[in-house]
Parts: C-alpha cells; sequence; structure tokens
C-alpha cells in the first residue's frame, strides 16, 4: 500500500472515530453511606452493629453511542486480614433487543493486601420497564474466600447469583426500590456445610438535582443461624454524588 493510500486509510479511521470520541463521557461518583452489604451480608464483619459507616467512590467510562463501558468502583471493607478496600473493576456491552435493555459484562473484585477473597464473575442483565433480571457467574478458582485457601484444594468457580429488582418513579424526585437475591455455592463451598441464601432489600430515594441524591432501605439475608448477625436486617442510609 502506497503512502498515500496509509494516509487516506488513518484519515478514515480517524473520521470514523471522531463521533464516538465526542460523545464519550466519564462520570464520577462518591457516597456515604451507614452500613455496606453485600448481596444481604455485613461487610464489616469486626465490628458487625447497625451503623458501620463506609466511604465508596468510583467512575465510568462510556465509548461513546456504541454500548461499551468501562468502570471502577471501591469501598471501605474489614472482612479480611491485612485489607481494607474493595476496589471492583468491570467492563460490558449494553445494547437494546425490542423492548429489552441488555447488559453484558464482566467484573473483578479485587481486595489488596489479601488476595484470598479476589473473585471474578461473568454477568448478564435484562430490563423491562421497572423490573431488571441479572445473573452473575463466577468464573474465578476463589468466591470471596470461601474456597481461597491454596492449601484447600476447594473451588468456588460456578457460584451463581441471580438478582431482581424493580424501580419506579411515584413521585416527582421520588423513585420506589425493591429487590431479592439467590446465591447459589458452588459444590465445594456447600459441601463444607455452607447454605445457599436469600437476600432482599426494600426502600427508596430522593433525587435533590445536580447528582446528589438521599436513599434509605432495609437489606438483609435469611439463613442467620448460619451467617450470624452478618445478614442481620439493617436500616441502611446512603448519600451520593455523581459528577
Amino acid at each position: 500500500m502506497s503512502h498515500a493510500s496509509l494516509k487516506s486509510l488513518s484519515l478514515a479511521l480517524v473520521a470514523a472515530a471522531m463521533p464516538v470520541l465526542a460523545s464519550a463521557e466519564l462520570t464520577a461518583n462518591v457516597a456515604l453511606t451507614s452500613n455496606y452489604k453485600f448481596r444481604g451480608q455485613d461487610q464489616d464483619v469486626h465490628r458487625i452493629k447497625a451503623v458501620s459507616p463506609a466511604i465508596q467512590g468510583g467512575f465510568d467510562y462510556t465509548f461513546g453511542e456504541s454500548g461499551f463501558y468501562l468502570g471502577n468502583w471501591n469501598s471501605s471493607v474489614d472482612w479480611l486480614q491485612g485489607n481494607s478496600i474493595e476496589s471492583d473493576l468491570y467492563g460490558g456491552y449494553r445494547f437494546k433487543a425490542g423492548a429489552l435493555d441488555l447488559d453484558l459484562g464482566a467484573l473483578a473484585y479485587i481486595y489488596p493486601g489479601n488476595t484470598a477473597g479476589n473473585t471474578t464473575e461473568l454477568y448478564g442483565a435484562a430490563t423491562w420497564g421497572p423490573l431488571t433480571a441479572k445473573y452473575s457467574h463466577t468464573v474465578s478458582k476463589d468466591y470471596f474466600g470461601w474456597a481461597g485457601a491454596k492449601t484447600s484444594g476447594l473451588r468456588g468457580r460456578n457460584t451463581g447469583y441471580l438478582n431482581l429488582a424493580f424501580a419506579r418513579e411515584v413521585a416527582p424526585s421520588v423513585t420506589l426500590k425493591a429487590a431479592v437475591g439467590y446465591t447459589r455455592f458452588a459444590g465445594d463451598i456447600r459441601d463444607l456445610g455452607v447454605p445457599s441464601y436469600v437476600d432482599y432489600s426494600v426502600g427508596g430515594a430522593y433525587d435533590f438535582g445536580a447528582g446528589l441524591s438521599l436513599s434509605a432501605a432495609v437489606a438483609g439475608a435469611n439463613k442467620k443461624g448460619f451467617f450470624g448477625d452478618a445478614n442481620k436486617a439493617r436500616l441502611i442510609v446512603t448519600l451520593s454524588k455523581t459528577l
């Protein structure tokens, strides 16, 4: 290919990419919550109580109207020795199929200082009006420390999580939210006697405008006999800001 042809091709690629680059968007978020629960379970197990504040935040980058996105989200935690931060890295593709909004992606939960909890999942979600169904499937060997010991020989891979969520604006700036989820542990974890369980969340959010919102929800999970107070229902209040 001649130099002139290469130059023309380069210009054509740049021109084709310009609309995507022009509409690309980077947003950031920060939040303060009274208690961080993940799938119904407290993430500060060394000080299990009703109020255990966590600071959270991250960013999202969307590649214009292509549907592709990347992001990072972080939170203070306290359930792994030598670790106090959860750092999530994710990326995926959103698109429409008829009346459905679909989302496919991958998410890595990283715990610097103690890799025993590191977990990677693939996920798929479908939204129809106010309803969203999302399934997450573990592809890493470990699942949040349940099979993380290098010498254990156990595997958390193929643990699955199904979540059904509802969100609808019921008054100006007021959104009602509810969700129920089910964690089915991989066979190696179940063989330890760890039961699969159901989690739930019911609450709402108020949008003050300019990216500022306040939410409150009661969240928890069943099987408290096994997991103890970590699954206890909590009233969780969160103030968040999107930039």
